[in-house]
């Protein structure tokens, strides 16, 4: 809530709960209401708990919009004003708002310039994956996209590598240049990268696996390589 107002994303209004004990969160988060321009209506705990999706709404909700989606190419648009190579992470079928608000947290992290994920088959963004993304979501753009490959396409010819994550990959994924314009494609949590998607990448990478298993969490893979990619980067502006 609190990153929502910080990042003055489009609030219609707040619900909250009538007679809730105001901590130092809550004034704050009536503070930037208000300074926003945003109405509070204070309701009963039953009837905001009725308007909760999530069931977990600490005494405050707030009505929002249909998130705002954004084109891939408005992210390579978006790093090359700011002088950075862009950085994209696209998700081929994540199934779990979870998983899908854990990516976002590390992209933002990472500095990514946003993430695209495909209409179909796969998920939005939902209110478990604002709260999972513990606000990233705020901040990471989104391109919500009818076919994976026509995006893929584009951000080729806008000179974008495209660089999928597999547990067979080609190389490990410290091998591959991430200092370029790059996008990162992670596959489903059960079936990894799909055929078509995984034929137009660039190039595969893997993360070697020394014990048991044989693969690591969709998020956990995602935020490995978006590390190395910001360890790269980071480099080679140390050396130039």
């Amino acid at each position: 809530m609190l990153e929502s107002l910080r990042a003055g994303r489009d609030i219609e209004r707040l619900v909250m709960i009538d007679d809730i004990e105001l901590g130092a969160q809550l004034r704050e988060i009536i503070i930037l209401a208000e300074a926003a321009g945003i109405p509070v209506d204070a309701v009963s705990r039953r009837e905001l708990e009725g308007q909760s999706q999530t069931k977990r709404s600490q005494g405050v909700l707030a009505v929002v919009p249909d998130p705002r989606y954004h084109s891939p190419e408005a992210f390579v648009t978006a790093a090359n004003r700011k002088g950075e190579s862009a950085l994209i992470v696209m998700l081929d079928g994540v199934q779990d708002p979870h998983n899908l608000g854990a990516i976002a947290r590390t992209a933002d992290a990472a500095g990514a310039h946003g993430l695209i994920i495909p209409e179909r088959r796969a998920v939005g963004i939902t209110p478990g994956a604002v709260s999972a993304s513990a606000g990233a979501l705020e901040h990471v753009r989104v391109a919500r996209v009818v076919n994976l490959n026509r995006a893929i396409e584009g951000l080729k010819e806008a000179g974008v590598l495209v660089v999928g994550l597999d547990a067979d990959g080609e190389i490990g994924y410290t091998k591959a240049d991430f200092t370029g314009p790059v996008v990162i494609v992670v596959g489903s949590e059960g079936k990894g990268l799909s055929r078509l998607v995984r034929e137009n990448c660039d190039q595969i990478v893997s993360i070697p696996m020394a014990g048991k298993l044989s693969s690591l969490n969709v998020s956990v893979s995602a935020g490995i390589v978006l590390y190395e990619v910001l360890r790269q980067r980071n480099a080679k502006r140390s050396a130039g």
